[in-house]
C-alpha cells in the first residue's frame, strides 16, 4: 500500500477506466425526502454504470417522505430516532453492506463510468476519500459549471495535492466515497446535523488519516442550484452557529477568548504524580493564550472509593485532591490510561507532570507544527540521570491525523509519522517550558499580558545585544581620541546612554 505524504496523492497510479478488474463492493447511499421523481432519475443513471452490477447495491434512506419513496432494485430503509440529512446518511450507511460507501444526493445524475472512476482509487488505498467532479445544471443534458469556490480551491492547490490539512473542506455528500472501515473509524455521520454534516464528517475523516482525491473523471451533474447558491448568507449564518464547536480548524469561528468549546484544538495529557506538580502542569495548560485547550489527567481514578478513611493520612490523598480540584472544571477530564488518540481534536500534547507551559507555549508549538505540516514536534526538557546521560525527558505535540494514518502501516509510529508528515526536535526552554518550581504565579494579569511580557523581554534582550554590537562598531570606527580634545563625540555619548538605559 502506497504511503501518501500530507495530501499529495500523486504517488498513486489509478488504472485507466475499463482496463482493470474490480473486486470491492460498493453501497450507494441516497438520503431521500419527498423526491420520488429525482430519485428515479438518479437510479436510471445508476443502472447504466460500467462498474459490475453484482458489486453494487443501492440503499435509499427515506427521511419521512409522504408518501414513502419507492425504488425498484434498491433497499429502502426508514429513518427512525431522528430526522434530517445527518440522520438519513447514518441510517443508510448502517444498513449498507458494501466495502465502500458512496454518498449520492437524489438530485444527481452520474456519468456511466462515475462509480468506476471512484472505485479504482479505493483499490489502491484503504484510507482515500474520493470527491466527484460535480457540475451544476438547470436541466439534464447540459454541460454545467463547477461552483466558483471549488474551482478556485482546486486551481490553487494542484487539485488538493497542496491543500495540506484543509483538503476536507471540499468534502460533500453529493457524490463522495469512502471505505466503510474508515467511515466507522471516524465515528460515522453526526445524526444531529441537518446541514453541513458533510463538512463536519470530512473533518473527522481527515483526523482519521484520510487522503482526499478529487477525480475529474468522476463526472456528475447536479440538477438545479444548491441551497448555498440560493441562500449563501443564510446557510453560513445557520451552519457557523455550531461548526465552530465541532471543527476547531475553523479558527475564525472561535474568536471568543474565554468560552468552552465541545472539541478542543489541543488536548494536553498529564499523568498524575503529586498534587502540587500535577496541578502546576494542569493550571499552566489551562491559562495559556490558546483558549480552546483541554486537559486529560491520567491516574487510577477507579481506586477512589467512598468508604470511611483518614482525610489527611489517606494513601491516595494526592489523587483525591486532584480529583477535588478539577471535578467541576469542564476543560479537564480524567482517564485511567493515556489515550492513543485525541480524535477529533487535531493535536495532542503529552506533557510530563511537574513541567509547565508558558503563556504562549501551546500557540507557538501549534504554529511551528503548521509551518511545515509536521506530524510530531518533540520538545527536549531534561536528561533523566544516569552515567551515560540517561533518557531525554520530553513533551510531544502529536498531530492526530498523522498518527492515525501511520497506524495503518507496519513499523515504528514515529518513523512512519516522519515519512508521512515530518518530525522536529526543539529545546524546551526556547518555547516557554520550565519546571514547576521555577514557574511564575498564574494570578493577576490575563494570560495574554503574561505572553506579551515574555515577548517584550525577549525583544529587550535582542535590542541590548544590538546596542552592544553598535557600540563596538562605533569604537572601532572612532579610533583613538586627540589628547588635546578628550571629550567623547556625540555618537559615543549616545551609545553610553543607551547602554545605561538598557
Amino acid at each position: 500500500m502506497s504511503r501518501v505524504r500530507h495530501n499529495d496523492y500523486g504517488v498513486l497510479r489509478p488504472p485507466a477506466i475499463g482496463a482493470w478488474e474490480p473486486e470491492l463492493s460498493v453501497s450507494v447511499v441516497i438520503p431521500a425526502y419527498d423526491c420520488q421523481e429525482a430519485l428515479e432519475r438518479a437510479a436510471s443513471a445508476l443502472a447504466a454504470q460500467t462498474y459490475p452490477a453484482e458489486l453494487v447495491e443501492i440503499v435509499v434512506a427515506d427521511d419521512g417522505s409522504t408518501p414513502p419513496v419507492e425504488l425498484p432494485g434498491a433497499r429502502v430503509v426508514r429513518v427512525t430516532g431522528g430526522w434530517g440529512r445527518g440522520a438519513a446518511r447514518q441510517a443508510g450507511q448502517l444498513a449498507a453492506t458494501g466495502e465502500v460507501i458512496h454518498w449520492l444526493d437524489s438530485d444527481m445524475i452520474l456519468a456511466p463510468d462515475h462509480l468506476e472512476a471512484h472505485m479504482r482509487w479505493h483499490h489502491l488505498l484503504d484510507h482515500v476519500v474520493v470527491i466527484g467532479d460535480i457540475r451544476f445544471v438547470t436541466a439534464p443534458g447540459e454541460e454545467g459549471t463547477r461552483p466558483e469556490y471549488t474551482s478556485k480551491t482546486l486551481e490553487s492547490t494542484r487539485m488538493l495535492k497542496d491543500a495540506g490539512t484543509s483538503a476536507y473542506l471540499l468534502h460533500t455528500g453529493a457524490s463522495t466515497s469512502v471505505r466503510a472501515g474508515l467511515l466507522r473509524a471516524a465515528g460515522g455521520v453526526d445524526v444531529s446535523l441537518n446541514m453541513a454534516e458533510d463538512t463536519e464528517l470530512g473533518y473527522r475523516l481527515a483526523q482519521a488519516g484520510a487522503v482526499f482525491v478529487p477525480d475529474p473523471q468522476a463526472r456528475a451533474w447536479h440538477v438545479g442550484p444548491s441551497t448555498v447558491m440560493l441562500r449563501e448568507k443564510e446557510v453560513h449564518r445557520h451552519n457557523w452557529s455550531y461548526l465552530g464547536d465541532l471543527v476547531p480548524d475553523l479558527r475564525w469561528l472561535r474568536g471568543h477568548p474565554r468560552r468552552h468549546w465541545r472539541v478542543p484544538y489541543v488536548r494536553v495529557v498529564v499523568s498524575a504524580t503529586t498534587y502540587e506538580e500535577t496541578r502546576a502542569s494542569v493550571d499552566a495548560a489551562l491559562a495559556g493564550t490558546l483558549p480552546d485547550a483541554a486537559v486529560t489527567v491520567v491516574g487510577p481514578w477507579g481506586e477512589l472509593t467512598g468508604e470511611r478513611r483518614s482525610s489527611l493520612d489517606d494513601p491516595l490523598l494526592d489523587l483525591r485532591l486532584l480529583h477535588n480540584m478539577y471535578a467541576h472544571e469542564p476543560r479537564v477530564t480524567f482517564a485511567e490510561s493515556e489515550p492513543d488518540s485525541a480524535a477529533p481534536t487535531p493535536f495532542l500534547l503529552r506533557l510530563p507532570a511537574g513541567w509547565v507551559l508558558g503563556a504562549d507555549t501551546l500557540a507557538r508549538l501549534v504554529r511551528l507544527a503548521d509551518e511545515d505540516l509536521l506530524g510530531l514536534v518533540c520538545v527536549a526538557l531534561a536528561e533523566d540521570g544516569g552515567e551515560d546521560g540517561g533518557e531525554v525527558v520530553a513533551a510531544r505535540l502529536e498531530r492526530t491525523a498523522a498518527f492515525a494514518r501511520a497506524a495503518r502501516f507496519d513499523g515504528a509510529a514515529d518513523d512512519l509519522v516522519d515519512e508521512l508528515f515530518g518530525v522536529l526536535w526543539v529545546e524546551g526552554g526556547e518555547h516557554g517550558f520550565g519546571p514547576a518550581e521555577d514557574a511564575p504565579p498564574l494570578g493577576g494579569d490575563p494570560a495574554k499580558w503574561r505572553a506579551l511580557a515574555v515577548r517584550r523581554l525577549e525583544e529587550t534582550k535582542e535590542l541590548r545585544a544590538e546596542v552592544d554590537r553598535l557600540a563596538a562598531e562605533v569604537e572601532r570606527l572612532s579610533g583613538p581620541r586627540d589628547e588635546e580634545d578628550p571629550a567623547p563625540g556625540p555618537l559615543s555619548s549616545l551609545i553610553r546612554h543607551l547602554r545605561s538605559a538598557g
